[in-house]
């Protein structure tokens, strides 16, 4: 039963990759490690659509809007995102520097029953993960490379309670894949490696609401619980020529286990239509990730490996806006502020997070039943100093400092069905 569970849960997974594109390893515009490319029109606007989204990625960000959209509509998106990250060294005064180029994808649909009922679905990455360092770089007895991929089903419900009050819940189904890799330090010799891969699944469930305080101001509220997942995999070794047997019996290839719980997260919108063919909204949001404590891995030949992690819970703040220039054209731009989760004592290379700011324009287009989004997202990552004892234990530290950059291009069409 368990291995035809696991099977199962591979073949889905494989099957919305191909699907959807959602080749997904790199942390997109949010702290930590949660991910917030998930529609080019609410990109456009920093993410602030909490309380005004009038496209079928509002079953992401709060799924009671979804009872705005007429009839059946079908949303699909793709953004590259273009990360560039380096690394000056506080011991040797060397610059690593390293880019990547990733697609994470979308896909929505959402049907309006009657005017008091909608249903929606979407398939999004909400949490990824991906680091990719140089197999010679300083730190890689830390980490080389850092990969975590999540794909969540949500199905959800809208039920307009009144022409004030709207009210919608869901489920969240993810799957998860995961890669962690890095050499190891056995000098004389030359350098091993090890990487650890796992697979799991969770369940959680979100909750929206949308109250239209007045005529021009609308308040928007979105809550996604925690998930926690049991992941299961294995570990593999390459060793060099020459390595003693003892250090071979207790580095042998080996099933493991790990365990991730995603945070929960909660956010706020407050949207205002009073202008002339101009809407601006402010928001907030809040991360759980204090319950991001460590991460253990335990290897079925004995060995466990304990991360300390200690992360605290973070805020986010944004602004956006929406200016209807014409009946088929509409300009966007926002702004995101983020938090930075891991204090000091343990950041390391393997989630280089910092506090960032992001800015961003786009613009809707839409002809007929056809409506296509396109935004351009920029994001800066303070600048953040490693200075601690991360990884002496394993071969070096790493410390000095480390900057992040994105650029973001995101595109989403849309098709109404009449």
């Amino acid at each position: 039963m368990m291995i035809a569970r696991k099977t199962a849960t591979r073949l889905l997974f494989i099957a919305l990759a191909l699907f959807c594109n959602l080749i997904f390893v790199q942390t997109g515009q949010a702290s930590g490690f949660a991910v917030y490319t998930q529609g080019a029109s609410a990109l456009g606007q920093g993410n602030a659509v909490t309380a005004h989204m009038d496209d079928p990625s509002a079953v992401f960000f709060n799924p009671a809007l979804i009872g705005n959209l007429p009839g059946t509509q079908v949303q699909i998106g793709t953004t590259l995102i273009h990360s560039s990250r380096e690394f000056n060294s506080a011991l040797s005064g060397f610059t690593s520097e390293v880019s990547s180029n990733h697609f994470p994808s979308t896909l929505y649909l959402t049907h309006q029953i009657n005017p008091s009922l909608s249903l929606g679905v979407g398939v999004f990455s909400p949490f990824g993960l991906g680091t990719d360092w140089n197999d010679d770089w300083e730190g890689r007895y830390i980490t080389t490379e850092s990969k975590l991929t999540t794909f969540n089903i949500n199905p959800v419900i809208c039920w307009q309670v009144t022409p004030e009050i709207s009210l919608a819940a869901g489920i969240d189904y993810l799957l998860l894949d995961a890669t962690l890799e890095k050499k190891l330090l056995l000098a004389p010799l030359p350098d091993g490696n090890q990487k650890f891969t796992g697979d799991g699944d969770g369940l959680g469930f979100n909750l929206g609401a949308a109250l239209k305080l007045t005529d021009a101001l609308i308040l928007g509220l979105h809550y996604r619980s925690e998930v926690e997942s049991d992941l299961e995999g294995s570990a593999e070794f390459a060793l060099p020529v020459g390595t003693p047997a003892f250090i071979q019996a207790m580095l042998s290839n080996t099933g493991g286990q790990a365990s991730l719980t995603l945070p929960q997260q909660a956010q706020l919108g407050l949207a205002y239509s009073g202008f002339e063919n101009l809407i601006l909204e402010v928001g907030a949001r809040w991360e759980d990730w204090s319950s991001f404590k460590s991460l253990i891995i335990k290897l079925d030949s004995g060995l466990t490996t304990i991360t300390e992690r200690s992360w605290k819970d973070v805020y986010a703040f944004n602004l956006g806006g929406k200016y209807q220039l014409n009946q088929n054209l509409a300009l966007l731009a926002g702004y995101l502020f983020d938090n930075n989760p891991a204090p000091d004592d343990t950041f390391d290379p393997s989630i280089p997070t910092a506090k960032s700011h992001m800015v961003s324009v786009g613009s809707e287009m839409g002809w007929q039943a056809w409506r296509m989004a396109l935004a351009y997202a920029y994001q800066r990552y303070e600048s953040r100093e490693k200075a601690n004892s991360v990884g002496l234990s394993v071969g070096g530290t790493a410390n000095g400092e480390y900057q992040t950059d994105n650029h973001m291009l995101a595109l989403s069409l849309r098709y109404r069905f009449e």
